[in-house]
């Protein structure tokens, strides 16, 4: 028992889990404020939006140890890499959901930004330590340069991901339920790019932001392991 404590703790230290448990429960703790005080339920949908940026964390904590026990089988993690990959993008959409901010008596509008921003942030801890652990497994294999490419190219993809869900409503599980038509709005928008400058700055805008976030977090623990 102790053994498995110690693995899970060495993993956990690792994979950044105790601080984005503490996260989510003071997130948890402000809302459940929020409700006392209000009556009402109002940033209820924080919680399955967050709920939403556990899933590509939740999976890169599984994918992490399989690999090294399964490193010439690649097909064992290309449903949790595809699984990661779809939903990554809910982890800094919350980010958006400041969109939803307004005053709201009896609670005071600073309460609510700060509920929302703990919500925001929990969601980019949860995407830059989800994101750290899948590059290290690139890295591993395919070496640092394709590592940071895999970095740079889900960037890119996240931002669209975040643009599709917010302004286009389509959700991760879209993908899979909805190919076809999700593909058909990505594809109007890159074939009529001077009609839809909105798609490609606000991806680009997210992109870089989650950049930055990325290396302000793991850029010294990544060149301690190069």
């Amino acid at each position: 028992m102790l053994i498995l404590f110690k693995q899970f703790h060495r993993l956990a230290l690792s994979q950044g889990l105790y601080p984005v448990v503490l996260s989510t429960l003071f997130a948890f703790t402000l809302l459940a404020g929020r409700v006392y005080l209000s009556r009402q339920w109002t940033y209820l949908f924080l919680v399955w939006n967050l709920f939403l940026a556990w899933i590509p964390y939740l999976t890169s904590l599984w994918t992490s140890p399989v690999y090294p026990r399964q490193s010439r089988r690649w097909g064992y993690l290309l449903l949790p890499g595809l699984l990661w990959l779809a939903f990554f993008p809910n982890a800094p959409y919350i980010v958006t959901d400041f969109l939803h901010l307004q005053h709201r008596p009896p609670v005071p509008v600073w309460y609510d930004m700060g509920l929302i921003s703990i919500f925001a942030w929990t969601g980019l801890f949860l995407a830059v330590f989800s994101l750290r652990a899948m590059q290290m497994l690139v890295k591993t294999a395919a070496g640092p340069v394709l590592s940071w490419l895999f970095v740079v190219s889900v960037m890119g993809l996240s931002g669209l991901g975040i643009y599709i869900g917010r302004f286009l409503g389509w959700n991760s599980w879209d993908l899979f339920i909805h190919p076809e038509a999700v593909l058909t709005d990505i594809l109007i928008r890159f074939t009529n790019p001077f009609q839809h400058t909105a798609t490609f700055g606000v991806s680009l805008m997210f992109a870089l932001f989650l950049l930055v976030c990325y290396l302000t977090v793991t850029a010294d623990s990544l060149h301690r392991q190069s």
